[in-house]
């Protein structure tokens, strides 16, 4: 393929991605984002194989392909849709790992940077890639080790509570100042030691930036490995001289970069702060305020199904426990059935419900209910007042009122304040506290009353009795 021909499939690749993340940005076109982006990779990928870059070996890398696709696919099929936020964790991590990868096969082969002249090296352009080198290395190195430790957190494998190295603000600048350092040496010397030692450095890292961060932050965490990913793959597209892997890493880094300060913002949380040690944090542990809240009151499937029947205005607060439990399909049926019966039924969605931004949207698009029916908090919070009951599925630090207290680890986050509605029904398991690690007030409240149990059977027995 000549080189005019692959910068226009580029091109055109590049223009489909840029529509496909302007589809993404809301659920009516979701899913024509997604053909678009597909669209943008096929071609991508196609002229990047008939390019002179890969030459006779086309076929290895085709069957390279071939053999990660099949896996690929194999995974995607047996993840749920509540597991989807590790799965984006770990496809993160291997990003990382291709850029530390192309760093190191890159600086090992200088053929592209001669002089087609004089047959030497151009300092200059040595230089500028030497940087690409380091940058991309680094970024990389720091990806995937904090994806890994975001997976595991995600998947339970570890606590999700903040835990970090001794003196880890110190330790964090020291290692910074260390790789800047060796970057500056192997860019004098070419000596690949330091750059071996710079990416065992920014291994470490990346484990103790992300492993300082706790449960709550979490979904701040995924958006932001998110932009790493972006850049690091931006920084291979400059090593290897891939106009379209630079453009795509810099549109995927710039989206998880800004998609970061929203969620920062929808916390009340500067993205500074979430990075050195996110909510629940004092010392590497989390705080929980065990005060005496009082006797929670309990209810039983039968008496909220009355509740729901003779209310007027309802809204439905999900949150992880009903992804994990697949209660969305009842909930939807549930929906139905009052709104047949002229119940005003609404959704509230917080902006960090579950453990990946628009989660619970998904879910509940899934679940086939109507787009118009669920509100982001900024645009239900204050109907609260005016509701008879609401139902909070699954859902714990997101509706939880000790962000409105000063002093409690999660102070300032705003938060569904479903307590002003004059009904209240949880649906928990136990009166465990949530994934942040904080007591929750709410249970206690002489408005609310809890319904224990496994969510979809709860929700299935509230359904039967409407």
């Amino acid at each position: 393929m000549s080189i005019g021909l692959l910068s226009a499939a580029y091109l055109v690749a590049a223009v489909l991605f840029i529509f496909s993340l302007a589809g993404l940005s809301k659920q009516e076109t979701a899913q024509r984002g997604n053909i678009l982006g597909i669209i943008g990779m096929v071609i991508a990928i196609v002229a990047t194989l008939a390019s002179t870059q890969i030459g006779d070996n086309s076929w290895i890398v085709t069957g390279a392909m071939a053999i990660g696709a099949a896996i690929g696919v194999r995974l995607a099929l047996k993840v749920e849709m509540t597991e989807m936020p590790e799965l984006v964790a770990i496809l993160h991590s291997f990003v990382g790992m291709a850029a530390v990868l192309v760093g190191f096969s890159s600086t090992l082969d200088h053929g592209a940077l001669m002089d087609a002249v004089t047959g030497h090296i151009d300092p200059v352009a040595k230089t500028i890639h030497d940087v690409e080198v380091f940058l991309g290395i680094f970024i990389g190195a720091v990806t995937f080790t904090g994806s890994v430790v975001a997976f595991a957190k995600l998947r339970g494998l570890v606590s999700s509570a903040p835990k970090s190295l001794p003196g880890a603000h110190w330790l964090n600048l020291g290692m910074i100042a260390a790789s800047v350092i060796l970057g500056a040496y192997y860019m004098q010397t070419d000596a690949i030691g330091a750059l071996v030692i710079m990416t065992l450095i920014a291994f470490v890292f990346g484990y103790n930036l992300v492993s300082a961060i706790g449960g709550a932050d979490m979904p701040v965490v995924v958006s932001m490995l998110n932009s790493y990913s972006g850049w690091a793959a931006a920084a291979a597209g400059f090593m290897l001289g891939n106009d379209l892997l630079i453009i795509t890493g810099a549109l995927v880094g710039s989206s998880g970069a800004i998609l970061s300060y929203i969620m920062c913002k929808a916390m009340n949380r500067s993205f500074i702060s979430v990075i050195l040690g996110g909510f629940g944090t004092e010392g590497g542990t989390v705080l929980e305020r065990v005060a005496d809240q009082g006797e929670h009151r309990e209810v039983q499937a039968d008496d909220v199904a009355d509740m729901l029947k003779n209310a007027r205005n309802v809204i439905i607060a999900p949150g992880y426990g009903m992804a994990v439990a697949q209660a969305q399909y009842p909930v939807a049926e549930i929906t139905q059935k009052l709104r047949k019966r002229g119940v005003n039924v609404r959704f509230a969605i917080h902006p960090v419900a579950g453990r990946l931004p628009g989660h619970m949207n998904v879910l509940l698009a899934e679940a086939k209910l109507p787009y118009d029916i669920v509100m982001e908090m900024d645009e239900i919070n204050d109907d609260f007042a005016d509701t008879d009951v609401v139902l909070v599925i699954g859902a714990n630090d997101t509706v939880n009122p000790a962000a409105k207290e000063p002093g409690s680890p999660i102070s300032g986050m705003p938060v569904l304040e479903v307590w002003n509605a004059d009904n209240v029904v949880v649906f928990k398991r136990s009166m465990a506290t949530g994934y942040a690690g904080v007591q929750n007030p709410l249970f206690f409240k002489e408005n609310t009353e809890m319904l224990f149990g496994d969510a979809k059977e709860t929700v299935n027995k509230i359904l039967a009795n409407i």
